[in-house]
């Protein structure tokens, strides 16, 4: 019987093969169906959606009617309005004839305010400040700026007037602006307990401060409510 040769394979073609066998390894995960959890609505809030599907949209006597009328939560809850508008950047700011329901301490800046700051007390919502202030409050923009009670031109918090921008803060003025990345905005209007004509007032004026042809939608809801479209032709 003949002799048996034995083959030797070479490193670099053993290298080969077990490249050739890692390759050929799937390590694709089989995919996986992700069945997002349907959202559970109350039993109040399905029949105050009953209330809303009559009506694409609503002019806005209509929708403040309707939205009083859908009112289950049981704390003074909020009138919002969400509007989309057609750029990102839009603000300005307007003074709501009837305020936003919530009562707003507002400050001007002085010794006895600069002394809390320091010691890290906040009793105020809206902090008015003179030009020449504002080298004063630079140490304190990391605890300000975050909670957006860092006076600012643009929001008309620093002024050469700061008494007269005081009363005007006092009386209902809201700074508006659309969010950092998308052409939508977001503002109190009111509370549901307010009156049908304080919260059509309020409404009306604010849509007329960031003009209709700067907007493509409107609605108005509660916090927990459902939404209701505005027919902005019905804005008089």
């Amino acid at each position: 019987m003949g002799k048996k040769k034995q083959i030797t394979v070479g490193a670099q073609e053993k290298k080969k093969e077990v490249q050739v066998m890692d390759m050929s390894v799937n390590t694709k995960k089989p995919n996986k169906m992700i069945k997002k959890a349907a959202k559970i609505r109350g039993t109040s809030y399905k029949k105050a959606r009953l209330e809303t599907i009559k009506k694409t949209s609503y002019n806005v006597k209509d929708a403040v009617k309707l939205l009083k009328k859908i009112v289950y939560e049981k704390f003074a809850t909020p009138v919002e309005l969400h509007i989309n508008v057609q750029s990102i950047g839009l603000r300005g700011e307007v003074t709501l004839p009837h305020g936003t329901g919530k009562s707003l301490k507002v400050l001007l800046f002085d010794d006895s305010v600069e002394k809390e700051i320091k010691a890290g007390t906040i009793s105020f919502d809206i902090l008015i400040a003179r030009p020449d202030d504002m080298k004063r409050l630079v140490p304190f923009a990391r605890l300000l700026g975050p909670k957006g009670l860092m006076p600012s031109p643009k929001k008309g918090t620093v002024s050469d007037t700061p008494e007269k921008a005081l009363k005007k803060f006092q009386k209902g003025a809201v700074h508006y602006k659309t969010e950092a990345k998308a052409p939508i905005m977001h503002q109190v209007v009111g509370l549901a307990s307010f009156e049908e004509k304080q919260l059509i007032e309020n409404i009306t004026a604010f849509i007329h401060a960031v003009e209709i042809k700067n907007i493509r939608k409107a609605f108005v809801c509660t916090a927990m409510s459902p939404s209701l479209i505005l027919d902005l032709s019905s804005i008089a």
